[in-house]
């Protein structure tokens, strides 16, 4: 068991090194606004389809960043094509969350990543038959939606002036079971899971769904982070992470299939912060979309020093400094 484990950690630091290598280079600097959000797994407006409870959150929340100047990432998984296998049902579902994505894209603050459960936008042909065009439901003509767009297995987020970096990655990697035998966990979910999962029997090779499971993938991500001291963004493990002080620097997006809502990461001006966006009732009855600061925001100068337990002093919280830009931060009632 104990060698198995040592194999399995060794194989995700030679993924992530191989990965973090070939990852697509963003500049960003003090003025960027970009939000991060994973495991969105849009799915077909099915009873399987764990997003449709969230979607009109979503909506708002994409609109909220769209209208104050952000970049979107998405950290993979983003939409569910392993119980899903057409990605025009997909869209079909949910026109309206698409609309919003395209004026990212055709703004040029979109990139996309893949995961385990959309490894399909590997493939450039995929890509390019199902994410360039779609068909207009009147007319039966082609329009855009994400015309040329390219989807990544990764990013490296470098800062213009300090050269600090931001490694974006979804987390599959180095995960056994979807990542070495992800055509197993594909056929499993594709013809099995995705009927069991409509009468509630949860998947159990998922990291989201064991504990056990996703604190190994965890491990392991830290100790690559350790390794190189990196500032780390993943989702995957649909587990909302923001480290304390003296921990690795390995963030986490948490998912968009929460029950009670989703979370999601800012970094804006410098300043990184997890955020959640819930529906909230009034006195009288009625519904609003909230967000909250869950935890930061915290200057990403303060990922620059390595953690306590490596460099044998005390990480310091550097002091905030006054952000040269802003998003709107009063919450939008609907």
């Amino acid at each position: 068991m104990y060698k198995a484990q040592q194999r399995n950690k060794m194989y995700t630091n030679r993924r992530l090194d191989n990965v973090f290598r070939d990852a697509f280079p963003v500049p960003f600097d003090d003025k960027s606004k970009i939000v991060f959000f994973g495991d969105v797994h849009r799915g077909d407006d099915s009873l399987s389809d764990e997003f449709g409870r969230n979607r009109h959150i979503y909506d708002h929340a994409i609109d909220f960043y769209y209208q104050n100047g952000c970049t979107y990432v998405e950290v993979g998984d983003g939409d569910e094509l392993l119980e899903q296998p057409r990605f025009k049902h997909i869209y079909t579902a949910h026109v309206t969350t698409f609309e919003i994505l395209k004026k990212y894209h055709k703004a040029g603050r979109l990139y996309m990543l893949y995961g385990n459960h959309n490894l399909q936008l590997k493939n450039d042909k995929y890509v390019e038959g199902n994410l360039f065009f779609t068909e207009d439901d009147f007319s039966e003509s082609p329009e855009d939606l994400f015309p040329n767009i390219n989807v990544h297995e990764a990013i490296i987020l470098k800062h213009r002036e300090t050269g600090q970096e931001i490694f974006v990655v979804h987390g599959h990697q180095g995960d056994f079971i979807n990542d070495q035998l992800w055509f197993l966990s594909f056929f499993m979910i594709r013809y099995f899971w995705r009927f069991m999962h409509i009468l509630g029997v949860k998947y159990a090779a998922s990291p989201s769904k064991s504990r056990t499971r996703r604190h190994k993938v965890e491990k392991n991500y830290n100790r690559w982070n350790t390794d190189h001291n990196i500032m780390l963004i993943c989702g995957h493990t649909h587990r909302a992470k923001f480290p304390r002080e003296g921990e690795p620097a390995y963030f986490n997006t948490g998912c968009c299939i929460h029950p009670r809502g989703m979370t999601c990461l800012e970094l804006i001006c410098g300043n990184i912060s997890l955020v959640s966006w819930r529906t909230h009732t009034r006195k009288d009855g009625s519904l609003y979309v909230k967000r909250t600061v869950l935890q930061g925001p915290e200057p990403i100068t303060t990922y620059l020093d390595p953690p306590e337990h490596i460099s044998g002093r005390r990480r310091r919280r550097k002091k905030q400094q006054p952000a040269p830009c802003t998003i709107e931060t009063e919450d939008i009632d609907e």
